[in-house]
């Protein structure tokens, strides 16, 4: 008898009529929401506050003066925000302390589908290992790739394997997949032949995320992306107050 679920969904549209209420997501979007949120919090940001549109966040900083806007449109920060959304600008000199809202073009709309779980956990290869050791005990995990601007994408579908794959390492059959989560898995099983930071980091280059990210000029960034395990840091965001902390 299976103990454990993982559902891996390569894009929010992929989650057709998936109940994922009452399991555990976990939200990925390696270049760049996600990457950027575990850099946030892992420098000591309040908390983060994700948001689908530019208006929303607007809106909120409104009613909080002293919050920082981040995000982007087209990779870019957006005009009037104080951060865009490249991890190497969260640093604790600028975010320790303070509260973030944040929307991005991908990240948060697949935070916005994870709404109905009962946690919701925030996923990146900077915090690979720490994430899966928080997921390991939960029976039903639902992990969802933002991909980009509505196709899949090469990096979340890799980390998406590696969280798959660290969460059955056991090999005992006791671990349910859905399609999805064994494609992704089988991605990682090839990519993490030989696996080093430089290789990683040439498979996210090649992504169409990591040309876009090439392509406005912010190659460092998919390095920072390809780093793994730079930090324990664990985000959570809770689906009834709608802000991300560190666990």
């Amino acid at each position: 008898m299976k103990t454990k679920q993982i559902d891996v969904f390569l894009l929010p549209e992929l989650m057709g009529n998936a109940d994922i209420s009452g399991t555990t997501a976990a939200v990925i979007d390696v270049l760049r929401a996600t990457t950027t949120i575990v850099h946030a919090i892992a420098h000591g940001a309040d908390f983060v506050t994700p948001l689908l549109t530019i208006e929303e966040a607007k809106e909120e900083a409104s009613k909080n003066k002293s919050a920082l806007l981040g995000g982007e449109r087209g990779g870019e920060r957006i005009e009037g925000f104080d951060l865009g959304n490249s991890p190497a600008e969260y640093t604790p000199e600028v975010v320790g302390g303070r509260q973030i809202l944040f929307t991005t073009t991908n990240g948060t709309r697949a935070m916005q589908a994870c709404r109905q779980a009962s946690e919701i956990f925030i996923a990146a290869f900077v915090n690979l290992t720490s994430l899966c050791n928080d997921l390991a005990d939960h029976t039903h995990i639902s992990v969802v790739c933002a991909g980009t601007d509505g196709e899949i994408t090469r990096e979340d579908v890799l980390l998406a394997g590696a969280i798959v794959d660290q969460l059955t390492l056991e090999k005992d059959n006791s671990v349910g997949l859905n399609d999805q989560a064994q494609i992704a898995a089988d991605a990682w099983q090839d990519a993490k032949i030989g696996l080093t930071r430089t290789t990683l980091t040439e498979r996210l280059k090649q992504s169409r995320g990591g040309r876009n990210v090439l392509r406005i000029g912010l190659e460092t960034d998919i390095e920072i992306a390809a780093t793994l395990n730079k930090f324990e840091v664990v985000p959570r965001l809770d689906p009834k107050t709608w802000k991300i902390t560190a666990s």
